[in-house]
């Protein structure tokens, strides 16, 4: 496979960046050095960093993503990402790559990063592929200090609990501090699904699901509207 394609995500809603984290998870070829609430924090990543792309989102407060782009266009290629239409003439104008529109589905996503690589969808197909099972099946976690071994084909869902997640197994249930989003990093991407910005869910788990729900044992489960799409498209493979 190909060297991966470093990227950041800069984007004040950390519903949008969970969203892209989420999608972008699923393409193998790329990886997410960092993610950023503003241009600032990421300028001063960039200072000493290099990246490949940026996702960058327009409307921020203090410093807009178009005054950022201004900035690290000649060094990085640049997918604006916002709920705004009317900011695409200037998103083009710097050069990006791709202008996405928000919400962002994963096939609109995946697009823009063909674009990126600079290849049509046909020959990018063995390079930008659906992550494969990763190779470990289990992770540790810390709780009642010490470190406890959480299996994957125990785990049925994790649920955050602001700057700490309460993982829920077949038999148990265990709270460590961490966010559900760095935790979701470590899971496999073909098992594990986020249906909301609170909850991931095991894929063989799942009762039933509606497009509203999913139901987990005696739990039932809210699919966020944000996350619907990409839910509904995992979800499809079992059918």
């Amino acid at each position: 496979m190909s060297k991966p394609i470093k990227a950041i995500i800069v984007d004040d809603e950390p519903t949008a960046r969970e969203i892209l984290i989420t999608h972008l998870k699923n393409i193998a070829l790329i990886h997410i050095e960092e993610e950023f609430k503003n241009a600032l924090e990421a300028l001063y990543f960039l200072k000493t960093n290099t990246v490949d792309i940026i996702f960058l989102d327009i409307n921020m407060p203090e410093v807009s993503g178009l005054s950022l782009g201004k900035l690290v266009q000649k060094e990085t290629k640049l997918i604006f990402t916002t709920a705004h239409r009317e900011y695409a003439v200037e998103g083009f104008e710097l050069q990006a790559v791709d202008y996405l529109l928000k919400p962002i589905s994963f096939d609109r996503l995946l697009q823009a990063v063909y674009k990126c690589v600079g290849q049509n969808v046909e020959q990018q197909q063995k390079e930008l592929i659906i992550a494969e099972e990763d190779a470990n099946n289990f992770v540790f976690i810390r709780s009642d200090r010490k470190m406890i071994k959480i299996d994957f084909s125990e785990l049925l869902y994790v649920e955050s609990l602001s700057d700490y997640i309460k993982i829920h197994t077949q038999t148990q249930t265990h709270v460590t501090r961490e966010t559900i989003s760095n935790f979701e990093a470590k899971l496999p991407v073909n098992q594990f699904i986020r249906i909301h910005r609170s909850f991931i869910i095991a894929a063989s788990a799942i009762k039933a699901y509606t497009a509203e729900h999913i139901e987990i044992k005696s739990k039932t489960l809210p699919i966020s509207r944000s996350y619907r799409d990409s839910v509904l498209k995992f979800l499809t493979k079992y059918e």
